[in-house]
């Protein structure tokens, strides 16, 4: 047995091309511009539609262990699936935070039982965990989270002397999220006297500012040329920020690298107004000139990796006032048809699209075979058909939280397929039920 996907148009590695492809075992078996015969495989006519690899996306938060009425990795991976996202890696600020191993290992497997796109979790970083982070296996854990500013429980690492021994010590990729915690306290003291408790939320990229991004993010940046660690900066937001990374070197040579965030590649300052603290997330929406920066980043490769920072929390928690209300929002199974928006746009190639989305998160996390379509590597591919409007409302969103911050907008693309590991896990609005991704690994 086996399938074969047929007229399709293969978007891969800077190349679009008609063609065929063979699915054997759960692989990749054959790709080729010809018709593929083969009498007992199943047959999936894809014309009119193009065929990209499976996305992966390098920070999500799914909110399990400990945060459950919000999103779990059940409810949280058949959105991402629907979204054409075949694997995730997600982070430790759950409850309790992942700052020991045996805590990572229960996160692995819950996955395991539950999870329909494949997965690897963060091993999370403290002020006095270092004993148990430099236990984490680089051929099955993604990497190491340190907050650089506030987080859930006891995340913030910001003792100077811990940082140092981390990035000198640690020999796997370090993902940090950057956001000077003395400056954002100083700005919420100002508009806290100016405003009391009613701080609008148009005050929010003021409050978790520029400068505070830069002036963490440019430390990191520092510390890890210090040590020569292998450091990737999360959900760049700032014009100033895409000054510290380097485009004249291939993303494999790369030790620093840097990701940005569809919503900060999507929404600036000028949307509060009308969706006020659903786009409240850290770092904060800022101005269109800095949304226009970090695209420019995006496009000439100072920023290697667009990924959703899909951290989803209720519309009760949503609505609150500003100090109350907490920071975050569900994005993955929108994250790729809002960048083929950009497409259409005429902003962006759906090369681009995939070497971001889908090569880039590979290479940069070295995940074994996958991110490309390619003999031999797991089949996580996904379907697309860029002539297919549809509006974004309650009874589509899969979303545990149940809205979305793109609810009201007309897509003009949507996922038709989507392949973890072979299997049709989605297919033409339904989810099919029934398997499991994988554990990524890791060519370190």
């Amino acid at each position: 047995m086996g399938t074969i996907i047929k007229n399709a148009c293969i978007v891969n590695e800077g190349l679009s091309f008609t063609g065929s492809l063979l699915i054997e075992n759960d692989l990749i078996s054959c790709i080729s511009r010809e018709e593929i015969n083969l009498e007992s495989a199943e047959i999936i006519d894809a014309k009119g539609l193009h065929l990209l690899p499976g996305l992966i996306d390098d920070q999500v938060h799914f909110r399990e262990p400990g945060l459950t009425h919000k999103a779990d990795i059940y409810s949280e991976s058949r959105a991402a699936v629907a979204g054409g996202i075949t694997s995730f890696m997600e982070m430790p600020n759950t409850i309790p935070n992942t700052l020991t191993q045996k805590l990572l290992q229960d996160k692995y497997d819950i996955a395991a039982e539950n999870s329909l796109a494949n997965y690897s979790f963060f091993m999370g970083a403290s002020n006095d965990n270092l004993d148990e982070v430099l236990k984490t296996n680089p051929r099955n854990v993604c990497g190491i989270k340190v907050f650089m500013g506030s987080s859930t429980g006891n995340m913030l690492v910001d003792n100077a002397q811990v940082l140092e021994e981390l990035f000198s010590k640690c020999k796997m990729l370090i993902a940090a999220h950057c956001e000077d915690e003395p400056t954002v306290k100083a700005n919420e003291a100002i508009y806290k006297e100016k405003y009391g408790d009613e701080v609008p939320i148009s005050c929010h990229p003021e409050i978790r500012s520029a400068e505070a991004c830069y002036l963490s993010s440019s430390f990191a940046v520092n510390l890890a040329k210090k040590h020569g660690t292998r450091f990737h900066v999360l959900h760049i937001s700032t014009a100033k920020e895409t000054e510290l990374f380097d485009n004249t070197i291939p993303l494999k040579d790369k030790k620093i690298t840097a990701e940005a965030c569809v919503h900060h590649l999507w929404f600036s300052n000028e949307d509060y107004n009308n969706k006020g603290t659903l786009i409240k997330w850290n770092p904060a929406v800022k101005r269109a000139y800095d949304r226009d920066a970090v695209f420019e980043a995006v496009l000439n490769d100072k920023i290697d990796i667009i990924a959703t920072d899909h951290a989803p929390h209720t519309l009760k928690e949503k609505d609150n006032k500003y100090f109350s209300s907490p920071s975050g929002g569900p994005l993955v199974q929108h994250a790729l048809v809002s960048m083929l928006e950009h497409y259409h746009n005429d902003k962006i190639s759906l090369e681009k699209i995939v070497e971001k989305m889908c090569h880039a998160p590979a290479d940069c996390f070295n995940v074994e075979k996958r991110g490309y379509i390619r003999e031999g590597y797991s089949a996580d591919l996904v379907l697309v058909d860029l002539n297919n409007k549809w509006t974004v409302n309650k009874s589509n969103i899969l979303y545990k939280c149940g809205w979305s911050p793109f609810e009201g907008f007309e897509f003009k693309s949507k996922v038709s397929h989507t392949f973890v590991n072979g299997k049709i896990v989605y297919q033409k609005n339904k989810l099919v039920e029934g398997c499991f991704g994988q554990r990524l690994l890791f060519t370190k």
